[in-house]
Formats: C-alpha cells, sequence, structure tokens
C-alpha cells in the first residue's frame, strides 16, 4: 500500500481518518447543522455533546474486532488494499503513525479507518460511571441477547415481557437477519451493499473465542 493509493482513498479531519467518500466539507457542514426535538442520531457529531441524553457504547474485545476489520477492508473497494492478515494487524496495532511527505509537509494519517481502537474504547471507559451512559460487551450480547436486552431496556427506563424481549432478541440473531438478505440484496443501491464490491450485504457469524 503506497502513500499515494492512501490519501485518494482516505483523508483526516478533525484528528479522524474518513473515506474520501465524506469530504471535507460535508463534515464541516455537520459543525452547523440544526436539529429539530424528534430527530435521531445513528451516528452522532462531536456537537451533539454525551451529558443530555442517554448513550449505549458497545465494545468488542480488540482481536476479534481486528480480524473482522479485516474483513471489511477486503470487502471494501473504497479502502486501500490489504493483502495480508499481518498487514491489517500491524496497522491495528500501531493506530496513527501512517505518514504522507511531499517535499514540503507531512501530513499524519490513521492507520486503520476511524482511528485506533485502544485509544477510542480507553476514553470511553473513563465514563464507565456516568449514569447516562451504558457499556456493554459484543460478547456479553452474544452470550445472553435476552439478558443484554433486559439491561437495556432497564437503563432506558422501559418496560418490556419476557415474550418482547425473547421476540427482539429472535429478530436481531444472525440467523433471523441472515434468512433477510436475499430480500435486502434486491435493492443495489443498500447502503451496506454499496460498500461491498460485489454490492451484496456482508453477515458475518462475528464469533468470539473469549
Amino acid at each position: 500500500m503506497t502513500s499515494e493509493s492512501q490519501s485518494s482513498v482516505l483523508h483526516k479531519f478533525k484528528g479522524i481518518l474518513f473515506s474520501t467518500m465524506s469530504s471535507e466539507e460535508l463534515l464541516n457542514s455537520l459543525d452547523s447543522s440544526e436539529t429539530r426535538e424528534d430527530d435521531v442520531f445513528l451516528v452522532s457529531s462531536p456537537k451533539s455533546g454525551k451529558a443530555y441524553f442517554n448513550i449505549i457504547y458497545i465494545t468488542r474485545n480488540p482481536k476479534d474486532t481486528a480480524v473482522s476489520l479485516f474483513h471489511y477492508y477486503r470487502e471494501n473497494p473504497n479502502l486501500p488494499g490489504i493483502e495480508t492478515w499481518h498487514e491489517l494487524f500491524e496497522l491495528f496495532l500501531r493506530g496513527d503513525v501512517f505518514l504522507i511527505t511531499n517535499g514540503y509537509t507531512t501530513i499524519h494519517f490513521s492507520s486503520v479507518v476511524y482511528g485506533s481502537w485502544f485509544d477510542h474504547v480507553l476514553s470511553w471507559e473513563e465514563h464507565k460511571n456516568a449514569k447516562n451512559i451504558l457499556i456493554i460487551s459484543y460478547e456479553e450480547m452474544k452470550k445472553d441477547p435476552s439478558k443484554t436486552i433486559k439491561k437495556i431496556t432497564a437503563f432506558l427506563g422501559l418496560s418490556m415481557s419476557d415474550g418482547e424481549i425473547n421476540q427482539i432478541a429472535w429478530k436481531t440473531s444472525f440467523t433471523e437477519m441472515k434468512n433477510n438478505t436475499t430480500k435486502e440484496n434486491c435493492d443495489p443501491n443498500h447502503t451496506i451493499c454499496a460498500l461491498t464490491s460485489n454490492r451484496n450485504l456482508v453477515f458475518r457469524k462475528g464469533k468470539s473465542e473469549m
């Protein structure tokens, strides 16, 4: 992976690495965007803060995160080519050390898209005792989905029956979501389809050995 190939598909905005599909103009517009009371933030910008609403932060162990990222890089034509697991693993561990020099200036790039896993997770663990933040792990969700859903409903102040919780657990299971891929793959413009080279939904089992 050359400096030129990375700079053509990735750029850094306020310390975070983004695909060039998200232009600097678009990212800057988030700072001045007007929101309504009924807006739902699927991915919040730094402007939204974290003091006035509930946040559920999901972590995943670094080993499986790196493996998943390896497959994501290989299936996403908009990211630099990663040929081997060793190459991705080195990038994952290094964090923000990739440099591009044109003779006059040096540009620092995060080695992996969206930056260091370690910095990201540690920054949220500093708030683990905050009343409006619930930190749960992907591994505990996989081990006991219903128990985790109950924890989430309690955190959000919701009341649900065991039947409703079990229904949610089933609808969000790997088996059920995979069964729906045929219908979703009929739409080549589906957000996830557009991120893969074969324009199909990608569902990995995401099993953890930890």
